[in-house]
C-alpha cells in the first residue's frame, strides 16, 4: 500500500498500515513444531520477530529470530521467548508508532486490540517506505537500513517537525520546558538575595558571578551533550551509569582544578585578595563537578521516563546547575569571608 505523495496523515490509526502476514506461535510449542508451522504458513514479506499467543490468543512473549534458529529443536518456546512485549495499542495513530520506533528502537512492534491479542504487525522497513514516503529523499535514504542507529534519528527528526508544524504548536511544546529555566533563575535571585551581606563585603565575588555561571553551564552543557549522543549506541544500565558517572567526576574534578586554579591565581593577583581567591576558585572547582554530575544525570532521568531530551534535558540541567553553583559559592563565600 502506497500513500499519496502529499504529507502523510500522522493522526490517522497505526492499524491502517499494520501488515497481516505473518505466523503466530502457541506458547506450548516446541522450537520444532514452530518452524513446521513456520514453513507450512510461510512468512509473508518480513519477518524480524516471531510472536507468541496463549490458548485466548493473547500476546505472551516474542521469539527474535536468531534464538529460534539457534535453539535445539526440543526447546519450548517458554524458555526461549521474551516475555516482556511492547506492543502498540490499536488506538495509537501513526505518529504514537514513531515514538515508538524512536524511543524503543526495535525493528517491529506488534499491534494489539484491548484484550491483547495481536492484530497485526508493524515492520520498520515497511513504515519507513509507505508512512515517511513524504519525507526528505535523504531521509529515506538514511531510513532505508533501519538497523542503523540513523533510521531513528530521522525518523526522530520528522516527529520533531511534525510536532512543531506551527508556531502555535511548537510553542505549546517548549514553553512548559521553558517555565523550568524561568523558575530556576526566580530561585537563584531570591538565594542572592539572601546573601547581599556577604556580596557586599567583597565586591570581587560579584566580579566574577557571570564567570562562574559561564564555566558551569558550558561544563553542564558539554557533558549533557556526551551523554545525549551516547544514547544512540548504548543500552542505559546500571553499570552503564556507574561506569559513565565515574568517569563524569574524574573528568569534572580536573576541569574544576585547573578552572579553579587558574580563575583564582588571576583574583589573587588582581585584587590581591587571598580569600577572595581561594573562594572563587573553590566554588568553581567543585560547581564543576556537580554541572558534570548533572550533565549525566538528567538526560539519563529525562531517558528513563521516556521525555524528549532535545526539548527538555537542556533548560532542566542549565536551570538546576546554576541554582547548584549560586549555593556552593555563596555558602562558601559566607563561611570563609569576614
Amino acid at each position: 500500500m502506497n500513500i499519496a505523495a502529499g504529507i502523510p496523515d500522522f493522526d490517522a490509526p497505526v492499524v491502517d498500515h499494520a501488515r497481516k502476514d505473518f505466523p503466530l506461535l502457541d506458547a506450548d510449542m516446541t522450537v520444532g513444531a514452530a518452524l513446521e508451522r513456520i514453513r507450512r504458513e510461510g512468512v509473508g514479506e518480513r519477518v524480524i520477530y516471531f510472536y507468541v499467543v496463549d490458548e485466548q490468543e493473547r500476546l505472551v512473549g516474542v521469539v527474535p529470530t536468531r534464538r529460534l534458529l539457534t535453539a535445539s529443536l526440543e526447546t519450548p518456546l517458554g524458555e526461549i521467548m521474551v516475555r516482556r512485549v511492547v506492543a502498540i495499542p490499536t488506538t495509537a495513530t501513526v505518529l504514537d508508532a514513531c515514538e515508538f520506533f524512536v524511543l524503543y528502537k526495535f525493528l517491529a512492534f506488534p499491534v494489539v486490540d484491548e484484550q491483547g491479542r495481536v492484530i497485526g504487525v508493524i515492520d520498520a522497513n515497511l513504515f519507513a517506505e509507505e508512512v515517511l514516503e513524504a519525507g526528505e529523499s535523504e531521509d529515506r535514504q538514511r531510513a532505508v537500513a533501519p538497523v542503523s542507529p540513523e533510521f531513528f534519528e530521522a525518523l526522530g527528526f520528522r516527529i520533531e517537525q511534525i510536532r512543531v508544524g506551527s508556531p502555535w504548536r511548537g510553542f505549546r511544546f517548549r514553553f512548559p520546558w521553558l517555565l523550568v529555566t524561568v523558575t530556576g533563575g526566580s530561585l537563584s535571585a531570591i538565594l542572592a538575595g539572601f546573601f547581599q551581606a556577604t556580596l557586599a563585603r567583597s565586591l570581587v565575588l560579584a566580579f566574577f558571578l557571570t564567570m562562574v555561571l559561564a564555566l558551569n553551564e558550558s561544563v553542564s552543557m558539554q557533558s549533557m551533550s556526551v551523554t545525549i549522543h551516547a544514547f544512540r549506541s548504548v543500552s542505559v544500565t546500571w553499570r552503564w551509569l556507574a561506569t559513565a558517572f565515574r568517569r563524569e567526576i574524574i573528568t569534572a574534578l580536573l576541569l574544576g582544578v585547573a578552572c579553579g586554579f587558574v580563575v583564582g591565581t588571576i583574583v589573587w593577583v588582581w585584587r590581591n585578595d587571598v580569600l577572595g581567591a581561594f573562594v572563587i576558585g573553590g566554588s568553581i572547582a567543585l560547581s564543576l563537578i556537580t554541572a558534570c554530575a548533572l550533565g549525566l544525570g538528567v538526560p539519563s532521568l529525562l531517558h528513563r521516563f521516556k521525555l524528549d531530551l532535545k526539548i527538555a534535558a537542556g533548560p532542566v540541567t542549565l536551570a538546576l546547575a546554576d541554582f547548584v553553583a549560586l549555593v556552593i559559592y555563596f555558602t562558601l563565600a559566607w563561611l570563609v569571608l569576614p
